[in-house]
């Protein structure tokens, strides 16, 4: 992408207060983001909770350089069970708007000729765009889903006068339904929301009326992976994938270096990766599932078994497991990983993160969707762009170690699979080139921000 533009001279240099919602879904796209912006000559504020800062890794000395890290308390207790989401939601939004205008002000105070000039938040800190609009402060969205998850959520006023979805956001029949004439079907089934209780529901829909104020909606996304739900609204903006910096030093958890290492001992394309994110949460029968199914591969394989948030780790491995074949850690430089030429598949949640990661590395899914827009991307995944299939359910809802076997074996054999992949993996670079559409995309976003 270029460099700042000479015109930063005559007008000043753009100055961003960017507020993330924190958890690392949200932190990380949006610290990709501003180190994006900071290459093109813009200063940075990072507004990061108290909480947050102290358990995230900021010791990168590029972001400390070019990024200015300040915070605010989001009125838990250090004690508290930040696991509650909806705990540390509502906290937030009673405690930190009426905080915000003095940061803004002494954050102004420091630079008197490069003042805050436009405020970018991820979902759930749309107060600080109500804020920033009381101000005078242009604001905007980073949306850090899928293009199509946001479609489906602005369409909830819609969705509900049509009958297709109740007032608490529940489906009223099984259908597959289609936002906009060119967007793909999808099952009514597959909703964002799906998991989501009445509160958390109108929150999101009132959470949608609030970003109205926002004048963007950038999303981590490119216009050849979505392209048709780019019509739904003029606000949509891609300028993805955000991948400017590919070691990630904002993560909650300390990152399994020796991963590499490991990875580079194996044959290429033949080590199945498993990692479900940040947030996704199996009880014991299925990790005894999961564990047995990589043992029946008789495949190397790389599994992220994630702490919890005070650091333990909650499972018990079956007795019967070996494990011998494959590598257990607790967090890895995720897109070092799929960048690896030992990776041979991707066992993923399908978080979008971890969507726009693997599809950016050309690597094919199994999809294994728990919660919220997962199972929107799932459907991209298998339906749409074709380089993943689902694992399927029993009738308890568990997935069998026999079906990992059977669709690990499956997907390794399908070159069709890999050579869409690879071929996905091309479109979506050609869009961060110099004159890709996400880098024009995002140029024109600086130049407006102005």
């Amino acid at each position: 992408m270029p460099f700042a533009s000479s015109i930063f001279n005559q007008m000043g240099i753009p100055h961003f207060l960017v507020i993330p919602y924190p958890i690392p879904g949200h932190i990380n796209p949006l610290m990709q983001l501003c180190h994006v912006l900071a290459k093109h000559g813009c200063k940075i504020t990072f507004l990061n909770t108290e909480f947050s800062h102290k358990r995230t890794n900021n010791n990168n000395e590029q972001s400390q350089e070019t990024i200015n890290f300040v915070t605010l308390p989001d009125g838990l207790e250090p004690e508290d069970d930040r696991s509650d989401q909806k705990k540390v939601l509502f906290s937030i939004k009673r405690n930190m708007p009426p905080l915000l205008p003095k940061l803004i002000e002494e954050v102004n105070a420091l630079d008197d000729e490069n003042k805050i000039c436009c405020i970018i938040v991820t979902f759930n800190m749309g107060w600080a765009l109500e804020v920033g609009h009381n101000l005078g402060i242009k604001g905007v969205l980073l949306w850090t889903g899928s293009a199509t998850s946001l479609a489906f959520c602005y369409s909830i006023p819609k969705l509900i006068d049509d009958g297709v979805i109740d007032s608490a956001g529940i489906y009223t029949k099984d259908q597959e339904i289609q936002l906009s004439p060119n967007m793909p079907k999808m099952d009514t089934k597959n909703v964002p929301w799906r998991t989501f209780d009445k509160i958390i529901f109108d929150h999101l829909a009132q959470q949608m009326q609030t970003m109205k104020l926002g004048h963007w909606w950038l999303c981590n996304t490119t216009y050849d992976l979505e392209h048709a739900t780019f019509s739904i609204s003029p606000k949509f903006l891609p300028i993805g994938p955000l991948m400017e910096n590919d070691s990630n030093k904002s993560s909650f958890w300390q990152e399994d270096m020796t991963s590499l290492d490991w990875l580079d001992k194996q044959p290429s394309q033949s080590v199945v990766y498993v990692s479900f994110g940040s947030l996704a949460v199996m009880d014991q029968n299925q990790f005894n599932e999961l564990a047995l199914g990589l043992d029946l591969l008789d495949k190397p394989f790389l599994w992220v078994v994630r702490p919890s948030n005070d650091n333990k780790v909650n499972y018990a491995y079956p007795d019967e497991f070996l494990g011998t074949k494959g590598k257990i850690v607790s967090w890895v430089p995720q897109k070092k990983i799929l960048n690896h030429p030992a990776i041979a598949c991707f066992i993923s949640h399908c978080g979008w993160n971890s969507t726009i990661e693997g599809v950016y590395s050309g690597i094919p899914f199994l999809c294994w969707p728990f919660a919220t827009d997962q199972f929107t991307n799932k459907s991209y995944i298998c339906d749409v762009w074709k380089v993943g299939f689902e694992l399927d359910k029993d009738e308890n809802g568990i997935v069998l170690k026999e079906e990992i076997k059977k669709k690990v074996e499956q997907l390794l054999q399908d070159q069709d699979i890999k050579e869409r992949s690879l071929k996905l993996k091309e479109l979506t670079l050609e869009n961060i080139v110099e004159d890709g559409k996400s880098s024009k995309n995002l140029q024109n976003f600086i130049n407006w921000a102005m």
